[in-house]
């Protein structure tokens, strides 16, 4: 380990700032987790798995949520790489999108693709329909964030020019947006307003921390900056939840009414703010301490497997606890979660999921390899798989 991370630290540009590489990893690491932590199953009589949720039980866990729900830190590093990625291919606005659509499309394909042939054989080995209808649940679920990732990454080139024009305040309006449309559908005529309304935050909610990200990448947002995000986020998060009464969770709550992350409400902006905020304040600190090269490797081994890790951590979890199904309720995977007993016993699955995920990610992380000797026919096949799939979970959904 000691010889991997010195030729790691021996491999890295003196240039690459660690500290922004760090936060991503930190982000991308909080998907899994929080999906393993706030995710649970019911087995029926039947042995058949149903999604459930420690949230429905455990009140205590929604503060959990507010550090584990880190996609404001993906993002705003998300454009400050970005924008540097896009500095150094102007004049090719195009070719540099298609290259930043492949390298994220590429991963989703592959575990879609991989899945489409995966049910059939599951369900001849005896895998209850419904165990099958749930995993495929799971696996799509996290992908949404791809596609919204590919929309804010394809406004960067505006995104820009806005910062360029206004700085931080750049962000203002889509703050502000999402203020509209959290009244409209929240406020006192909100029987009146149209379900499909709270879409209408889709976009300007999640590109509001890329754009503060664009904005520090083009060095408009400096340490004050991020101590009003950080002040202003905390304050903001504080009124919505004690004065409004948002749903504490950051995540949905099974069963009730009102969800904070699809689409993502106010309070989603305000800690995204206060995290950006903070993760700019630290930024120095972190780089300091990532100059330790044991501290150094796994930070660049997270973001080499970054979409591995987001497309195939859900599986990594199914392939403990489908086998599990057949042999009855088993404390932490195929038990309620509904006790304190559930909780430590998912703590010490955490490892066993980390372990699969990384035996999966040795043979699926070549779908993050550009595709250059797969026939168009492959492409096409794994294309019709992927949308089949797709489809299906979907509509279960």
């Amino acid at each position: 380990m000691r010889a991997l991370a010195a030729r790691i630290e021996a491999r890295t540009p003196a240039h690459r700032d660690r500290a922004v590489d760090g936060l991503r990893a930190l982000a991308l690491l909080a998907v899994p987790t929080g999906h393993w932590m706030l995710g649970g199953f019911t087995r029926d009589d039947g042995g058949a798995l149903h999604n459930a949720s420690p949230l429905a039980s455990f009140g205590f866990f929604a503060p959990v949520s507010w550090v584990l729900q880190m996609l404001g830190i993906f993002f705003l590093v998300g454009g400050y790489a970005s924008v540097l990625s896009y500095r150094r291919h102007r004049g090719a606005t195009g070719t540099w999108l298609r290259g930043r659509i492949a390298r994220l499309g590429r991963p989703v394909l592959g575990v879609t693709a991989v899945w489409a042939l995966l049910l059939p054989v599951l369900y001849a080995v005896g895998v209850p329909g419904t165990t099958l209808r749930t995993g495929s649940t799971l696996v799509i679920q996290p992908l949404w964030f791809v596609g919204v990732y590919v929309a804010v990454t394809a406004l960067t080139p505006y995104c820009v020019r806005a910062s360029r024009r206004t700085g931080a305040w750049a962000a203002a309006p889509l703050i502000a947006c999402v203020a509209v449309v959290d009244f409209l559908r929240y406020g006192p005529y909100a029987e009146a307003v149209p379900s499909w309304v709270s879409l209408l935050n889709l976009l300007p909610g999640w590109l509001f921390a890329y754009q503060l990200g664009v904005c520090w990448g083009e060095k408009r947002i400096g340490r004050r900056g991020g101590a009003v995000l950080l002040a202003g986020g905390t304050v903001l998060f504080a009124v919505l939840l004690l004065v409004f009464h948002y749903p504490a969770s950051m995540v949905g709550v099974p069963g009730e009414a009102r969800t904070n992350s699809h689409p993502p409400s106010l309070l989603v902006l305000a800690l995204a703010a206060a995290q950006s905020g903070a993760a700019i304040l630290l930024r120095d600190r972190i780089g300091r301490l990532l100059r330790r090269p044991a501290l150094w490797a796994p930070v660049v081994v997270v973001n080499l497997s970054a979409m591995t890790i987001l497309c195939w951590h859900q599986t990594a979890m199914l392939a403990a606890a489908v086998p599990a199904s057949f042999l009855g309720t088993v404390a932490g995977l195929t038990g309620a979660p509904d006790s304190l007993g559930w909780i430590l016993a998912r703590l010490a699955w955490l490892p066993v999921f980390a372990g699969l995920l990384i035996l999966i990610g040795r043979y699926t992380r070549a779908f993050e390899a550009p595709w250059g000797k797969v026939t168009a026919l492959r492409r096409a096949v794994a294309g019709v798989l992927a949308a089949g799939f797709a489809v299906f979970a979907l509509g279960l959904a």
